[in-house]
C-alpha cells in the first residue's frame, strides 16, 4: 500500500505523516488489496473567522475509488474523523459485496447448468460482430430481438456500449473505457 502525502498552503511535519500512515494502514483490515492512498493536507477559513485544518482522502482499490473529507481545529482530529468515516464507507462497501455474493450467482452460474457429477459447464456461446449504431437504432434492435440487453459499437464515440432494459422499463446504458 502506497500513501502520497501532499499539501495545498501548508507545510506538513514528519510528525504529523507517520500519524496518518499509522491510522491510515489500520484501514487494510477491512479491505486487503488497497493499491494507493493519496491525501492532502490544506487551511481554510471558516466563518467564525478561525482556521479549519482539512484532511481529504482517496483511497484506490480493486478499480475503487473511495474518498472522504473532513475539517476540525487541528490536522490530527481531522485525520481521526476522517478515518472514522473512511471505516464506516469501507464496512459498508465489504457488507454489500459479502451481501453481493451471497445473493447473486456469478456469470458463470448464470450461463451453466449442473450435471450429475455436480460439475458445472457452459450450455451455449453465442458469437456475433458489433456493428457501429446510434442509441436509438440499438433500443430498436433490443426490442427487435426481445432481449433485455444489447452490446454495440457507438457510432459517435466508438466505444463498446452495453444498453439495457431497467426495472422501471426506461433504458440504461453502460459506456466500456477500454483500456484507458
Amino acid at each position: 500500500m502506497q500513501i502520497n502525502f501532499s499539501s495545498k498552503n501548508v507545510s506538513i511535519s514528519p510528525n504529523l505523516q507517520e500519524y496518518a500512515e499509522r491510522k491510515l494502514s489500520k484501514l487494510s483490515r477491512f479491505f486487503d488489496n488497497i493499491e494507493n492512498i493519496e491525501v492532502i493536507f490544506s487551511e481554510e477559513d471558516w466563518k467564525d473567522g478561525s482556521r479549519a485544518h482539512r484532511v481529504e482522502v482517496t483511497i484506490r482499490a480493486n478499480g475503487k475509488i473511495i474518498k472522504a473529507s473532513e475539517a476540525n481545529q487541528d490536522f490530527r482530529s481531522s485525520i481521526d474523523l476522517v478515518i472514522d468515516k473512511l471505516e464506516k464507507q469501507l464496512k459498508k462497501y465489504k457488507e454489500k459485496m459479502i451481501d453481493r455474493e451471497k445473493r447473486a450467482p456469478s456469470l458463470i452460474e448464470m450461463f451453466t447448468k449442473e450435471e450429475e457429477g455436480g460439475e458445472k459447464k457452459i450450455v451455449k456461446v453465442k458469437r456475433f460482430s458489433l456493428k457501429p449504431m446510434d442509441i436509438e437504432e440499438a433500443i430498436l434492435q433490443m426490442e427487435l430481438l426481445g432481449h433485455d440487453f444489447f452490446v454495440f459499437i457507438d457510432a459517435d464515440t466508438y466505444k463498446t456500449s452495453i444498453l439495457y432494459r431497467r426495472k422501471d422499463g426506461n433504458y440504461g446504458l453502460i459506456i466500456t473505457d477500454e483500456g484507458e
